[in-house]
């Protein structure tokens, strides 16, 4: 994935973000508005490591087994 596709779906995500919170806030209770902005960021994040390849590192950390 090349930069400006990564700037692009960033912005995308951020503008969709404030739009839920802009016209969806009054409406939904604030508890629930958080935890979708942390869910959100949460899978940005997450997205965001695995494109620059540090997820796939974890996957390959094998621990030992107990006998």
């Amino acid at each position: 994935m090349n930069l400006i596709a990564l700037v692009i779906t960033l912005v995308v995500v951020g503008v969709l973000l404030w739009l839920a919170n802009t016209y969806l806030g009054p409406y939904i209770d604030p508890k629930i508005l958080t935890i979708i902005n942390i869910v959100v960021v949460i899978a940005v994040v997450l997205w965001l490591l695995n494109v620059f390849g540090v997820l796939g590192y974890i996957g390959n950390v094998t621990l030992p087994r107990a006998k």
